[in-house]
Formats: C-alpha cells, sequence, structure tokens
C-alpha cells in the first residue's frame, strides 16, 4: 500500500487507481462517547493530523483536526461538537489521482474513506515529503520503533562465577 522505493508518487497513482488501493485500513478512531481530554491524549502524537469520530455502527460522524478544538475547550467536552465531514471525506472508490490533486491544493494531507452509508472504510494519508501515501505496514512500524524506543533494556545477563 505504500510507496515502492523509487517510485514517483504519479508512477504509484498510475499502477493504483483508486483511494481504496492506498487507503490506511487501520486509522485509530474516537467513539460517540468521547471527550476532549481523549482527543487531546490522541493528538499528543505528532503523526496524527486528523481525529476520526464514529458511531457504534462505523458511521464517521465528524473528523476533527487540531485547530478545530480551541486552546479553552473543556476537557469533558464531547469531541462530537468539534469538527466536519465538509472537505474531509472521499469515498473509496474515488480516483486517486484526482483526490491527491485536490489534497494538494487545499494543502490538506488526510481524507477519511467512506463508503456510501458513511461508514468509515480507512484514511488516505499523503506523506509529509508528498512523495506517496502512508501505508498500515509503515504505521506499525513507527508503532514497533515506538515501542522499542520505550521499553527498557534487559538487564545483560551476569556470568557465574
Amino acid at each position: 500500500m505504500s510507496s515502492v522505493p523509487g517510485r514517483s508518487m504519479s508512477s504509484e497513482a498510475a499502477v493504483r487507481n483508486r483511494v481504496a488501493d492506498v487507503m490506511v485500513t487501520c486509522p485509530k478512531t474516537l467513539g460517540p462517547l468521547s471527550r476532549v481530554d481523549d482527543l487531546r491524549a490522541l493528538f499528543s502524537d505528532d503523526h496524527l493530523h486528523m481525529a476520526l469520530v464514529v458511531d457504534l455502527d462505523g458511521r464517521l460522524i465528524t473528523t476533527i483536526e487540531r485547530p478545530d478544538i480551541p486552546e479553552t475547550a473543556s476537557n469533558s467536552a464531547a469531541v462530537t461538537g468539534f469538527g466536519t465531514l465538509v472537505g474531509r471525506t472521499v469515498q473509496a472508490s474515488y480516483p486517486l489521482e484526482a483526490a491527491t490533486t485536490v489534497m494538494i491544493f487545499e494543502a490538506r494531507r488526510r481524507l477519511a474513506v467512506v463508503d456510501d452509508s458513511g461508514r468509515l472504510l480507512g484514511l488516505l494519508c499523503l506523506k509529509r515529503d508528498g512523495s506517496g501515501y502512508c501505508s498500515d505496514e509503515g504505521i506499525r512500524a513507527r508503532a514497533d520503533e515506538r515501542e522499542r524506543a520505550h521499553s527498557p533494556s534487559p538487564m545483560p545477563e551476569q556470568s557465574q562465577p
């Protein structure tokens, strides 16, 4: 799902021509009862640019970006009162090249991918350098790296006399 090293984004788009072909299928989500403190905890990861709030049936309720939350928002406020779906969603069958063009034009790096009934299917993530798209594998690798960096080092074995 990610860019193959040495391939440009345009050649990737030629091979994978629908949004569904490159979307991340395991985006982090929040539930409908989530509060602003949950959202702020989610945004503590600087790789996360958009919070996806889904109903119990998987329908996307809203998308939230950091600027959508005023600093004065109470930590106990419901997240469903923030964000929007307008301009932040795309159908899975939409042409990838067209979606990428819109994202670049609007300086947007994330679009929530939904089906015809508004159910969340994934997230289209344009890489920071614009060279391609984020992938499930890349996200898992980054999470593994963070876990290794934060886990204690094993104690060296002591030799027995």
